[in-house]
């Protein structure tokens, strides 16, 4: 069957846009990455020269655990969005818009974390930081989801296997936030310590798949 030429264009276009919004999505990551380094605490001169780094640290322990989260939450969408990209064949005007609010969202998640740095922990930071990230895995698996559908977007030698294995991947980190929503009403170490829980809900989620999908 002959390939009209206006769909080589239309498919040239998609690809192109795939391509262009991979290079959006890296720099806005490394913008987040550099601006979660700004935010690490320093201490003064007094406290530099001091030799009390022990003070130092325990005075801005929340600070600290807020940026060990927002960087490790960053890194998990990155390598989320860079494996899931990476299967991809071309994009299209939904998944692009999925997408970049998906990236609207991280920058929430950064804003959140950067309130809950300069103001303080509080429950209302801690539940704000939880729904924000949250919603960029929500974003992020709507996005792939609509990408899987008729595999409209894989490349070819994705198998569904695999564009499951991911989804599985995907909907455990929002149910990952959703958890911690939670937990922040049960205190600020129960909230940290929840994020910890990631991996482990992804067991969960693949065994759920694997009794709905037996054979592979």
């Amino acid at each position: 069957m002959k390939i009209k030429p206006e769909d080589k264009a239309r498919f040239k276009r998609a690809y192109l846009q795939l391509s262009r919004l991979e290079r959006l999505t890296d720099v806005v990551y490394a913008l987040v990455i550099w601006h979660l380094f700004s935010l690490v605490p320093t201490p003064t001169a007094e406290e530099w020269n001091g030799g009390a780094p022990g003070a130092f640290l325990t005075e801005n322990a929340t600070a600290l655990a807020l940026v060990f989260i927002a960087i490790a939450v960053s890194i998990i969408y990155w390598i989320q969005n860079n494996t899931l990209f990476g299967n991809l064949e071309r994009t299209d005007t939904r998944h692009t818009s999925l997408s970049i609010l998906q990236i609207f969202f991280l920058l929430l998640f950064l804003l959140s974390m950067k309130l809950g740095i300069e103001l303080g922990g509080s429950l209302r930071s801690r539940v704000f930081e939880s729904v924000t990230a949250a919603l960029v895995g929500i974003a992020g698996g709507w996005a792939w989801s609509h990408a899987i559908k008729e595999r409209r977007l894989l490349l070819p030698e994705v198998t569904d296997s695999y564009a499951r294995q991911l989804q599985d991947r995907i909907l455990a980190e929002p149910i990952t936030a959703t958890i911690t929503i939670l937990l922040a009403f049960a205190g600020p170490v129960f909230w940290e310590v929840g994020w910890l829980s990631y991996p482990f809900i992804v067991i969960l989620v693949r065994r759920r798949r694997e009794r709905r999908h037996p054979v592979e």
